[in-house]
C-alpha cells in the first residue's frame, strides 16, 4: 500500500523478506508459513511469488561507493594515509630485531641496546597510536557513506512508483531500510576499521618480505593456497549450518516464551513437565547444532594453523638455503621469519570475517539496488481531470497466473459512496489500490474526470485521490504534526477543524497537552480507535476529491466502530467515495453497493434492492445480522383491503442454544401470544389493525427489509408469535395442543 497524501501511513510489518534467489536479475521472494498477509485480502497464498525490488550487480555497487566517497575525498585521504603510516610503524620492530642479531653476529657490545629500544619503543606507541586514529577514520567515512547512502534509499522509497511498491511488498522494502541497514552499521563500526587495517599490513608485511629478498616474498607466499584451500573447503559447509543454528536458537527460544507466558496455564493443568520436556528437546537440539559448528570451526582453524606452519617452515627452509649459499644475512631471515608470523593475525582476521564481509556485501548489494533506481516518470504533457467522477473499464489485474479481478466497469458519479463487499479473497482490496492508482491493472484502464490515471503522473494524482487503509501509522510528535503531513501550510485552526469535522476534538483535548501531546512511539499511546480518527481527520484536512477507503476501520474493534464509522461518513461526506466494508453496516450507508465473488461484480443495487433480491449479499446481511426471512411455506395471506404487514424475521440461535433441552425447557406461548391458526396449523394473521406480538429479546427486522414492496402474487409474511413472558420473565406455557412458537427450537 502506498502513502496518499500524508492521509494514511501504511507502516506494514510485513516481516523480513525471504532468502533472494538471484538469478539473471529477476530476484523473487518465497513465502512460507501459510496464506500471505500483504493486505490483499488473501487473494493468493504461499505458493504466489512476489517480485522484489532490485539488487545492484557488484559493479554498480561499487560504483556507488566510489561516488560517495569522492564527496568525501579530504577524510577519505587521511584515513588511507594515517592506516598506511600504522602499517609502516608495524614493519620498523622486525627489521631493527633483524639488524640487532646482525650486530651480534658481528660482535657488537651493549651499546647497541639503547637505540634499539628507543627505536622498538617509538615504534610500537606510534603503531599504536596511527592505528586507533586510522579506525576512528575509517569508521567515520563509512558511517558518513552509510548515511548518506541511506538517506539515498529513503528518498527513492519515499519516491517509488505506487505499482512498483505494491508488486514488491513492504515486507521487502522494510527488510532493506531496516535489517540490511543494521547489518552494514554494525560492519561498518566493526568490521571495516579492522578490516582496512588488515589489509593494509597483509600489503605491507609482504611488501617487507620481497624488500628483504624475493627468495623470502616467494617462500612466503606458499601459505596461499593452503588458505584458499581451506575457504574452499570451509564455507559451503558453514552457510547451512550457520542458518541451521539460527532456527534451532529461534525454535528453542520460541518455546521458552510460550511456556513462560502460560505459566500459569500449564500449572493449572499439570502441563510442566511436558512443556519442560520440549524445552529440553529444543534446546538439546540447538546445542548439538552449536557443537557440530564449533567442530567445524576447530578443523576449519586446524586448516588454518596448518597454512601457518607452511609458509613459515618455507620462510625459515629457504633462508637457511640461503645463508649458506651466503645471500642473505642471518638477520634478513629473522626479520623475514618475523614479517610472516606478523601475518598471521591479520590473515586470520581476513579469513574468520569472511562471513560477515559477505553478509554485509550482500546487504550494501540491496541497499545500492534501491539507491540507485530511476525516479518515476512523469507523463510530458499531464492532463488534468475535468471532475471527480471515477471510471473504471473492463479492469482485470493477475498476480502472476491467479486473476484476481476480472472485467469489472464501474462508474463513480461525483459525490456518490459506492461500497464493495464480499467474502475474504472475493477481489476487494485489489479492486480498490487499481481505482486508486496503486496498482495498474493487467487489462482495461482507470479514468478520474475522464483523464487516465497514468497520463495525469504520480506525483499529481495524490492531490486528486487519496487512499485509506487499515494500516495506519502514528508518527512520533504532536498530534499537530500529525496532522500537519496532509497539509504542512495549515495552522492551528485548521487542524483543530479538521478534528471537530470528525469528531476526535473532544478526545484530543483530554489528552495530557491537548492537541500538542507528543504521540506514537515513545511517547503517549493512543488506541487503533484514535490512531484511526487520525487518519480520518487527515483525510478531511488534505480534501481530495476522490477517497478510497480499504477498511479504514477494521482495526477499531468493536468499541470504536461506530464512532470510525460516523467519522469516515463526515470525513468523506460530499466526495466520491469507493470503500472496502469492512462490517456490513458501512455498506448499508453507501449509495450503491457491489458484490464481489472472485474478482468478478455479482450484485449490484442499493441496501434495499439487494435484500429485495435474496442472493449473495441478503446472504452475507443475514449471516451478519442474525436475522433471516420466515420459509416460504410459513408467510402468510393477507386479507383483503386489509394493510401489508412487514416480513417475519426469524433469529438464528446462537451457539449456546445448540444443546437439546430438557422437556421443562419446551415452553409453549401463553394464551395472550397465541395467534389463530390458519390453514394446516399455520399461525394466521391478527385481527386488523392490531399489531401481532414481537418478542421482547428478539431481533427486530432490519427497516430496508419491511419496507420492500411484496411481489406480485406472493402471499405477505407477518412478524410471528413469540411466547409471552410468565412469572419472573419466563415464557408461561400453553395447552399441550397450541400452536408451537415460530422460533426453531433449538437443537
Amino acid at each position: 500500500m502506498s502513502e496518499r497524501t500524508g492521509v494514511a501511513a501504511t507502516d506494514e510489518p510485513g516481516g523480513a523478506a525471504g532468502r533472494d534467489e538471484r538469478s539473471g536479475g529477476v530476484v523473487t521472494e518465497e513465502r512460507s508459513g501459510g496464506a500471505a498477509t500483504d493486505g490483499r485480502d488473501g487473494e493468493y497464498g504461499a505458493d504466489d511469488a512476489h517480485e522484489l525490488l532490485p539488487v545492484a550487480s557488484p559493479r554498480r555497487t561499487w560504483a556507488l561507493l566510489r561516488a560517495e566517497l569522492s564527496g568525501h575525498r579530504g577524510i577519505t585521504a587521511a584515513a588511507a594515509v594515517v592506516t598506511l603510516l600504522a602499517g609502516v610503524a608495524g614493519l620498523v620492530a622486525p627489521w631493527v630485531l633483524g639488524g640487532l642479531v646482525d650486530d651480534v653476529r658481528a660482535g657488537a657490545g651493549t651499546d647497541r641496546l639503547p637505540p634499539v629500544i628507543v627505536a622498538l619503543g617509538t615504534a610500537a606507541v606510534a603503531a599504536g597510536v596511527l592505528t586507533g586514529v586510522g579506525a576512528a577514520l575509517v569508521a567515520r567515512v563509512g558511517e558518513t557513506v552509510l548515511a548518506r547512502v541511506r538517506d539515498r534509499v529513503l528518498d527513492r522509497a519515499l519516491h517509488l512508483p505506487s505499482a512498483t511498491l505494491e508488486r514488491a511488498g513492504t515486507g521487502d522494502l522494510l527488510a532493506r531500510t531496516g535489517d540490511d541497514v543494521a547489518v552494514v552499521t554494525a560492519a561498518v563500526s566493526g568490521v571495516v576499521p579492522p578490516l582496512v587495517n588488515a589489509v593494509f599490513t597483509v600489503v605491507l608485511t609482504i611488501g617487507g618480505l620481497f624488500a628483504l629478498d624475493w627468495r623470502l616474498g616467494l617462500a612466503g607466499l606458499a601459505a596461499a593456497p593452503v588458505y584458499v584451500l581451506a575457504l574452499r573447503w570451509y564455507l559451503p559447509r558453514s552457510g547451512p549450518l550457520y542458518a541451521e543454528q539460527r532456527v534451532a536458537t529461534g525454535v528453542r527460544t520460541q518455546a521458552l516464551v510460550t511456556s513462560l507466558r502460560g505459566a500459569s496455564t500449564l500449572r493449572a493443568y499439570r502441563w510442566e513437565a511436558e512443556h519442560v520436556g520440549r524445552v529440553d528437546r529444543r534446546s538439546a537440539v540447538a546445542r548439538d547444532v552449536s557443537l557440530t559448528v564449533f567442530r567445524l570451526f576447530t578443523r576449519f582453524s586446524s586448516r588454518l594453523n596448518l597454512a601457518e606452519f607452511i609458509g613459515l617452515t618455507a620462510v625459515l627452509v629457504t633462508g637457511f638455503a640461503l645463508v649458506r649459499a651466503d645471500t642473505v644475512t642471518v638477520g634478513a631471515v629473522t626479520a623475514a621469519a618475523l614479517y610472516f608470523h606478523r601475518l598471521f593475525n591479520p590473515v586470520g582476521f581476513l579469513v574468520t570475517q569472511f562471513d560477515d564481509v559477505q553478509e554485509a556485501g550482500a546487504s550494501l548489494a540491496r541497499l545500492a539496488g534501491v539507491a540507485t533506481m530511476s525516479p518515476p516518470q512523469e507523463p510530458e504533457a499531464p492532463e488534468t481531470p475535468a471532475d471527480a467522477s471515477l471510471e473504471l473499464r473492463g479492469v482485470t489485474h493477475a498476480y502472476g497466473d491467479r486473476t484476481v479481478v476480472r472485467e469489472v466497469t464501474l462508474r463513480v458519479e461525483p459525490g456518490e459512496r459506492v461500497a464493495l463487499v464480499g467474502a475474504t479473497g472475493a477481489g476487494k482490496t485489489t479492486l480498490a489500490s487499481v481505482a486508486a492508482g496503486v496498482l495498474r491493472p493487467t487489462a482495461g484502464e482507470v479514468r478520474l474526470g475522464g483523464a487516465r490515471l497514468e497520463r495525469i503522473g504520480e506525483g499529481r494524482l495524490g492531490r486528486h485521490v487519496a487512499l485509506l487503509s487499515q494500516e495506519l501509522h502514528v508518527f512520533h510528535g504532536s498530534v499537530l504534526d500529525n496532522l500537519r503531513l496532509a497539509r504542512p501550510t495549515a495552522d492551528d485552526e485548521q487542524l483543530l477543524a479538521a478534528l471537530g469535522a470528525v469528531g476526535a476534538l473532544e478526545w484530543v483535548r483530554a489528552l495530557p497537552d491537548g492537541a500538542r501531546t507528543r504521540v506514537g512511539e515513545g511517547a503517549h499511546p493512543l488506541t487503533a480507535a484514535q490512531a484511526g480518527h487520525l487518519a480520518l481527520a487527515r483525510l478531511a484536512l488534505a480534501d481530495p476529491a476522490v477517497a478510497v477507503l480499504d477498511e479504514a476501520t477494521a482495526e477499531a474493534g468493536s468499541a470504536g466502530a461506530r464512532m470510525l464509522e460516523e467519522a469516515a461518513e463526515a470525513a468523506t461526506r460530499g466526495r466520491t467515495t469507493l470503500l472496502v466494508a469492512h462490517r456490513l453496516t458501512q455498506a448499508e450507508r453507501a449509495d450503491r453497493i457491489l458484490v464481489l465473488d472472485q474478482g468478478a461484480v455479482v450484485e449490484s443495487g442499493s441496501h434495499a434492492e439487494l435484500l429485495a433480491a435474496r442472493g449473495r449479499y441478503a446472504e452475507l446481511w443475514w449471516s451478519w445480522t442474525g436475522l433471516r426471512p420466515a420459509p416460504e411455506d410459513q408467510r402468510q395471506p393477507v386479507p383483503d383491503g386489509g394493510p401489508r404487514p412487514a416480513p417475519a424475521v426469524v433469529p438464528r440461535p446462537g451457539p449456546e442454544a445448540r444443546l437439546r433441552p430438557g422437556p421443562e425447557a419446551r415452553l409453549r406461548p401463553g394464551p395472550e401470544a397465541r395467534p389463530r391458526p390458519g390453514p394446516e396449523g399455520v399461525p394466521g394473521p391478527t385481527p386488523e389493525g392490531v399489531p401481532g406480538p414481537t418478542p421482547d429479546d428478539a431481533p427486530q427486522p432490519d427497516p430496508a427489509v419491511g419496507a420492500q414492496p411484496t411481489p406480485e402474487g406472493a402471499p405477505s409474511r407477518t412478524p410471528e408469535a413469540a411466547p409471552s413472558p410468565g412469572p419472573e420473565g419466563t415464557p408461561s406455557p400453553g395447552p399441550e395442543d397450541g400452536p408451537r412458537p415460530s422460533v426453531p427450537a433449538p437443537r
